[in-house]
């Protein structure tokens, strides 16, 4: 027997929050849902991961809740990176540090050009799930299911790795504890120390091609953290350069999974989903009427919305609405997924109407989805080029309307793969078969992420100053 998790014909549904509970989406319309072949095996494993501990806690998330408040208006900005998707084989201590140690180094080029903290989320711990444009694939003459995530089924292209295995929600879970747990290790344990992670930046800014470029400003990082020191400003009398604050997100996607590890708070009794801090909800399933909506809007974590091409302002008022009703700030982040050039023509009406409304949202852009290629021989990838034409054409539009920018969402690894072209390293068609390792879609490898934060540190220097000069 086999069981899918949610009716497709639409139901008539009352949005209020009194009729809201953790199963109320399983009467919404889905989209982007396995279909489990045993009822009794997938039941099971919901109830055994509703009673595990929760992987992050309700006041970690209230925490970010606040900082991505302050990210809307300016007085902060954030950083949100990791992989396309996780892989249940790539579960090492190793890929988790150097994922974390490159968003660090990052986050100190665009703390000292914005003039404002970073706020450090990673696509970590929990990105396992992967929506896909068809059901099936096609190999040959073979159709199978599409591959949707190792939480789901296998990337192996056979009959039997593509069955959806709800064993696989619980590898998921215990994977995700252990890297967290690795992560908060990381984040206190004097790993992120500001003097340690710059001087790794010094050792990028010297094998760079474009050294002479960032060395000006690696050395004016060099010199506050010497005149911090010289104030009396180190590890022990400021905690804060030796341990950093670092949250977790993923596409709230397979909801059987997120409704088993929602708890209510003990201390405000408000509903939690306890699997990450930041979820958010793709191009693909944020229909105002989608059982995903409907799951999310009764959870009080921060929530993520990708706005694309596609999407139509009536309907963001909608989910505003339904999502956020009460309007409350750091609740709502619009992730901007538009593609360089399309960016000038569909951005600035969606930021017009917004801000027409009045509603408080953190904007980020993510300068990934809308810039995916084909190359010649039929290989994903991305270009640098276009990734940081659409962060500048990003920030373009924002001062246009006189709005900060709230950061940016980019999907990298610490690894030195190859699976974008361009950057400093000019890395051209033929280099991607050297490390070519993603299953999913193709990442800014540490060297390319690197540069990407540089550069837009001196656009964000440069912006400022312009600013300044005009006040």
């Amino acid at each position: 027997m086999s069981v899918t998790l949610n009716p497709t014909s639409p139901q008539q549904a009352v949005r209020a929050s009194a009729d809201w509970s953790p199963e109320t989406w399983r009467s919404f319309p889905i989209k982007q849902s396995p279909t489990y072949p045993d009822e009794a095996a997938l039941k099971g494993v919901e109830a055994r991961l509703h009673r595990y501990p929760p992987l992050v806690f309700a006041g970690e998330a209230r925490r970010l809740r606040a900082h991505l408040a302050e990210a809307s208006t300016g007085r902060a900005f954030v950083l949100q990176g990791g992989a396309c998707a996780e892989s249940f084989s790539e579960f090492s201590a190793d890929i988790v540090r150097d994922t974390f140690r490159v968003l660090l180094q990052m986050a100190v080029v665009l703390t000292f050009a914005a003039k404002v903290p970073v706020v450090k989320i990673g696509r970590i711990a929990g990105q396992y799930a992967k929506p896909r444009s068809s059901d099936t694939e096609t190999l040959g003459d073979t159709v199978l299911p599409s591959y949707r995530g190792d939480i789901i089924n296998g990337s192996e292209f056979t009959a039997e790795a593509r069955i959806p295995d709800p064993q696989r929600m619980e590898t998921g879970y215990f994977q995700s504890a252990g890297v967290l747990n690795l992560l908060r290790a990381f984040a206190g344990g004097g790993y992120a120390n500001l003097h340690q992670v710059h001087r790794w930046n010094l050792g990028f800014v010297e094998r760079s091609p474009l050294a002479e470029r960032y060395r000006v400003l690696a050395e004016r990082i060099d010199e506050t953290l010497s005149f911090m020191g010289a104030c009396g400003l180190n590890a022990k009398t400021a905690p804060q350069i030796d341990e950093t604050e670092f949250y977790t997100s993923h596409e709230a996607l397979l909801l059987p999974y997120e409704q088993a590890l929602t708890r209510i708070d003990s201390t405000s009794g408000e509903w939690y989903d306890c699997s990450a801090h930041f979820l958010w909800i793709g191009d693909r399933t944020r229909q105002p009427d989608g059982a995903h909506v409907e799951f999310l809007r009764g959870v009080r974590n921060p929530i993520g919305v990708k706005v694309g091409p596609t999407t139509k302002v009536d309907d963001l008022e909608r989910l505003l609405e339904i999502l956020n009703p009460a309007d409350e700030a750091g609740r709502i982040t619009l992730i901007s997924r538009m593609g360089a050039e399309k960016i000038h023509e569909f951005l600035p009406p969606l930021l017009r109407n917004v801000r027409a409304t009045g509603r408080k949202v953190t904007w980020l852009t993510d300068p990934m989805h809308g810039n995916t290629i084909s190359t010649s021989s039929k290989v994903k990838t991305r270009s640098f080029d276009a990734i940081l034409s659409e962060v500048q054409g990003f920030f373009d539009v924002f001062a246009a309307e006189g709005v900060a920018p709230g950061g940016v969402h980019i999907e990298m690894t610490g690894q030195n793969v190859t699976e974008c072209v361009g950057g400093a390293h000019r890395l051209t068609e033929h280099d991607l078969g050297a490390r070519y390792e993603t299953f999913c879609d193709p990442r800014l490898n540490a060297e390319q992420s690197l540069e990407l934060a540089f550069l837009i540190a001196e656009e964000l220097t440069t912006r400022l100053r312009a600013v300044r000069a005009a006040a």
